[in-house]
């Protein structure tokens, strides 16, 4: 696969994914849809806003880089070979590595540590003493009672944005040594047409 089809695929590919994590964030900071808890009773790791800021708007510009990598050329006719492009996509790729771990290791923290909610009598991090095992004992989920189902909405949304910033460090990745590739080799479709 040449250096720049491959660049497309993954921009092509890290682009939905920063969407996600932008909307698992923002559906974190409304359990339950609802804004009545917004105010004062949620958890630190949801202000870290890791999917906004880190799986999303730290992945997007990688993203748009590999798709900008993996066009005709900087010059319009792929006269370098895409190297300027794919230099360009190579920090692009490293700044998105590192949001992608930094969306990974707060949405982790979420879930180790669980939601802030109200229960017996207080609010606090009820589930943090018992470092994740909450999350395989459905049954004490219902014991927090307030915000309504907080801890199936804080579980559902961190896991999506574990999942996701995963998936982001593997293709940044990927996209990091391709873009090396295609700054030392150039790209192969220069060879090919510079029409592709």
């Amino acid at each position: 696969m040449c250096t720049g089809k491959c660049a497309r695929f993954v921009g092509l590919s890290l682009i939905p994914l920063s969407l996600v994590c932008i909307v698992a964030n923002a559906l974190l900071l409304v359990p339950n849809a609802e804004t009545t808890w917004t105010k004062d009773h949620l958890s630190l790791q949801v202000w870290l806003m890791a999917g906004f800021i880190g799986g999303g708007l730290m992945v997007l510009c990688p993203g748009i880089a590999a798709v900008r990598a993996g066009g005709k050329g900087c010059c319009g006719a792929g006269c370098c070979g895409n190297r300027c492009r794919m230099l360009r996509s190579v920090f692009c790729s490293a700044f998105g590595m590192v949001g992608a771990i930094y969306c990974l290791s707060v949405s982790g923290t979420g879930l180790r540590i669980g939601p802030q909610c109200y229960m017996n009598g207080s609010w606090g991090y009820h589930f943090e003493e018992t470092s994740g095992s909450y999350l395989h004992n459905r049954s004490q989920w219902s014991l927090c009672v307030e915000p309504p189902g907080v801890v199936y909405w804080n579980v559902t949304l961190f896991s999506l944005l574990v999942v996701a910033s995963c998936l982001e460090i593997l293709l940044c990745g990927v996209q990091l040594v391709n873009a090396c590739i295609g700054v030392l080799c150039g790209d192969c479709r220069k060879k090919e047409g510079a029409g592709q």
